[in-house]
């Protein structure tokens, strides 16, 4: 298997910290599969389509639920399809090849070229998923059942593939794989982002949003926290109502962009009469 050997550096679209960008080098180097984790909205899906537009190569997406089974990824074999052509068509049904489908780990296998293969969300499926995967990630091939035909990679993909830790992975596959946790970004890392994706803004009021921002996020009763997809659409509805820093010191307009759950807002808005209430406190004055 000739494996080519790619550098990343991230993407026009993607901002890449230094430590990530090494361990996806590092992950294809090795020609192992990235399990990334980090919390929703940290950029994990992103990441397999930033390195298949540096690198230039297709992607494949395999979206995991939870009744997704890991021969899915392989092949189908449509049996209705062959049953419906055996009673109405006019085809030879014998040939059962022209009735296999392969999956999505199947056509990266098949490709012509290195593909990037997403498989996101793995811990969405069964507990025997990922073990079920070991020995096709292994091998890089898998056998047709009922045709006998190998399907064997020509090159090695780049297999990313993303958790949010909703279960555990078995020890036999982590063993396998290359680990990143994707950091929420801080504030320096976070201005590239948010330039990326709104180049011409203020300096003055991006400072104002960050700081709104990483303070709705520093409440750690939340229990779902804006994430950086929230904040780019956030600043997005901003600039279109023409939102202003002085506004926004004295505010947070349209939370509903940044909170999504009823008991968050709630807690907001607790936490904002709590700050409220202290602000007018005198330190000299006694209420007892």
């Amino acid at each position: 298997m000739n494996d080519n050997i790619n550098k990343y550096e991230g993407s026009d679209d993607y901002i890449a910290s230094e430590e990530l960008s090494s361990i996806v080098n590092a992950s294809i180097v090795l020609g192992r599969p990235l399990l990334v984790r980090g919390e929703p909205g940290t950029g994990k899906t992103l990441l397999a389509m930033s390195i298949a537009k540096s690198l230039n190569k297709k992607l494949i997406i395999w979206n995991i639920k939870s009744t997704t089974k890991a021969k899915d990824g392989l092949y189908v074999y449509d049996t209705v399809q062959r049953l419906n052509d055996s009673r109405f068509g006019d085809k030879d049904v014998s040939d059962i090849e022209q009735y296999i489908r392969l999956g999505e780990l199947g056509q990266a296998f098949d490709a012509d070229e290195q593909v990037v293969l997403l498989i996101d969300e793995i811990d969405k499926a069964d507990i025997e998923f990922p073990n079920d995967l070991l020995n096709e990630l292994d091998e890089m091939a898998f056998r047709v059942i009922e045709t006998g035909r190998l399907v064997k990679a020509k090159y090695r993909p780049i297999v990313i593939i993303t958790s949010n830790n909703e279960k555990e992975l078995p020890d036999a596959f982590l063993r396998r794989c290359v680990f990143h946790y994707i950091e929420f970004p801080d504030k320096k890392l976070m201005r590239k982002i948010v330039n990326v994706h709104h180049p011409n803004l203020e300096k003055n009021l991006l400072d104002q949003i960050l700081t709104k921002f990483y303070e709705l996020r520093s409440i750690n009763t939340l229990k779902k926290k804006p994430s950086t997809s929230e904040l780019i659409d956030w600043i997005a509805v901003l600039l279109r109502f023409g939102i202003t820093e002085e506004k926004l010191a004295e505010e947070i307009p349209f939370l509903g962009s940044l909170i999504k759950k009823e008991q968050d807002l709630m807690e907001i808005s607790r936490v904002s009469r709590q700050k409220s209430y202290k602000s007018y406190e005198s330190p000299s004055r006694s209420y007892y």
